[in-house]
């Protein structure tokens, strides 16, 4: 690699605003973003105590902020139902379909090495 290229390679990840990959890494940096969408595709709508509970070391308040985080970067839909108790569900957007094939594909690299011994 050239000295130009890898400044060019430098500018591309350094601009902490503009960077694809810190973007899509601080997404999903958190240890329950990617559980949380594979559950997701996995079940399509979902309510909130089904996912705790495929989950159960996860707290409600981290759920709720991760689903909120998930639904801001439109990778979750949330549905409220006007209901008595409410009812709230949750399903991945078209999005949120696109990025499944990508960490489907991390979990099989994932489940490959660790098996490997990886940890």
């Amino acid at each position: 690699m050239s000295r130009l290229q890898l400044k060019e390679n430098q500018k591309k990840y350094t601009d902490i605003e503009s960077c694809p990959i810190r973007n899509i890494i601080s997404r999903f940096s958190g240890k329950w973003s990617m559980l949380i969408l594979c559950i997701l595709a996995e079940n399509e709508a979902t309510r909130f105590n089904e996912i705790g509970k495929a989950i159960p070391d996860i707290s409600p308040k981290v759920l709720t902020e991760t689903l909120r985080n998930l639904e801001q970067d439109g990778l979750v839909a949330r549905k409220l139902y006007a209901q008595i108790p409410p009812r709230v569900e949750y399903s991945l957007t078209d999005r949120g379909h696109s990025l499944m094939p990508h960490i489907e594909s991390l979990v099989r690299w994932a489940v490959d090495n660790y098996k490997a011994g990886m940890r």
